[in-house]
């Protein structure tokens, strides 16, 4: 390990169309770290819901969130660094990509040491409704209608204390973006 640096797991958050896959994996390639999109996880009834425009319900993102967890235990245990883009917009959501199952099933008599909450730093891109409505309207085969959007903003819990999380501005330039969550992450 470089200089002794401890191991990472970061998720790039926020809203669609914040750009969490292009600046999760573009920091993954800089940091030469392994990177995961959230969105090729799910499950085949998940992506079929998306595809008929039906909004996932918490249901359906539980057992694609603890997937997700697992990935991220996995990385943990090879001390391998990674990065996951994935919009983990609620709170509980975050929970559970930190804890798996047990952030729901908090009534399970946890067994010692084997089900230690991962130490995952969340990134959240933040940034004006219309600025990403914008970005959406450019983006080719992507189609988000805005109430779609605007349901997003609904959802989202922005992270707080005591999660570990910095939000960054999306509104800088992509390597601006970059350079910034680089920078705290080096920093520890």
């Amino acid at each position: 390990e470089a200089a002794g640096l401890a191991m990472v797991l970061a998720v790039v958050m926020g809203v669609s169309g914040s750009g969490k896959t292009t600046v999760g994996s573009r920091l993954a390639a800089k940091l030469g770290w392994k990177f995961y999109d959230a969105d090729d996880y799910h499950s085949p009834e998940n992506k079929k819901k998306m595809a008929e425009g039906i909004p996932l319900n918490d249901e359906d993102r539980i057992p694609w969130l603890c997937a997700l967890h697992d990935i991220l235990r996995r990385e943990d245990s090879c001390r391998q660094d990674a990065i996951l883009a994935c919009s983990a917009l609620k709170k509980m959501y975050r929970c559970v990509l930190v804890s798996g199952a047990s952030a729901i099933e908090s009534n399970q008599p946890e067994q010692p040491g084997e089900n230690a909450a991962l130490k995952i730093l969340f990134v959240h891109l933040d940034g004006p409704m219309d600025i990403i409505a914008g970005r959406l309207k450019k983006r080719r085969g992507h189609f988000m209608p805005p109430e779609l959007l605007k349901s997003q903003f609904d959802a989202l819990e922005p992270p707080s204390a005591p999660e570990n999380f910095i939000t960054v501005s999306l509104e800088k330039s992509l390597p601006e973006i970059v350079l910034e969550i680089q920078r705290a992450i080096l920093q520890g």
